[in-house]
């Protein structure tokens, strides 16, 4: 059958919806973190789409530079949530162009090896702590010494110090701190108990901006 012929052309676009599929499959399941549903769906499209414009390039150079151009003008304003998800991205336009191309083998396994690494990979990392969010706690108090005994009684929750100032012409003291709070229901407990020291005015804790 040749290679321009509709028939052709739609087979090589399912096969590319299929290997996209596997994709995402493979995303979702060696995942850690929460991913919405349209992440999923997009890199099920994204394969069917490279899948299409590698077929419309083919072998013609001006057509490809064509191309860059045209695509050139899109942005994209989605955070990337989680650095591995790029490489999920980059896997999905990779095995959307090997089925565009017709390396099958290429694209089946691609799929097999780097799934597998994939499932290797979060197997390994399972074992270590997750943080499930950053925060910044801010502690109001008397003396610097006061701060020095809070952050004892926090113990490694505390990351490094992000700023530290006088307040009331030098009668208190504030420090923001970063947090690294693993359950979000221990937060109000966190805060009783650093009210509950001495020497403690006010204890703020709110999720860091820089998530």
């Amino acid at each position: 059958m040749p290679d321009n012929q509709p028939a052709a052309i739609l087979l090589r676009l399912i096969a590319a919806l299929a290997a996209g599929a596997a994709v995402a499959w493979i995303h979702a399941k060696s995942t850690r973190i929460p991913h919405e549903s349209s992440f999923t769906t997009t890199l099920v499209l994204l394969s069917v789409l490279i899948a299409m414009v590698t077929q419309v390039i083919g072998d013609n150079v001006a057509r490809a530079f064509s191309l860059v151009g045209a695509l050139s003008i899109v942005r994209f304003r989605t955070v990337v949530r989680d650095t591995r998800d790029t490489a999920f991205v980059i896997f999905s336009v990779a095995v959307g162009m090997a089925v565009g191309a017709m390396n099958l083998w290429v694209a089946g396994l691609g799929i097999l090896v780097i799934g597998a690494a994939a499932f290797l990979l979060s197997r390994s990392n399972a074992a270590k702590p997750v943080i499930r969010s950053a925060h910044q706690l801010t502690i109001r108090a008397n003396t610097a010494a006061d701060l020095h005994h809070i952050a004892q009684h926090a113990g490694s929750s505390l990351g490094a110090l992000q700023s530290i100032e006088t307040l009331k012409q030098g009668t208190a003291i504030e420090a923001v701190y970063e947090y690294e709070l693993r359950n979000p229901q221990d937060a109000q407990k966190l805060v009783k108990d650093l009210l509950l020291l001495e020497g403690v005015h006010e204890v703020r804790l709110v999720k860091s901006t820089k998530e």
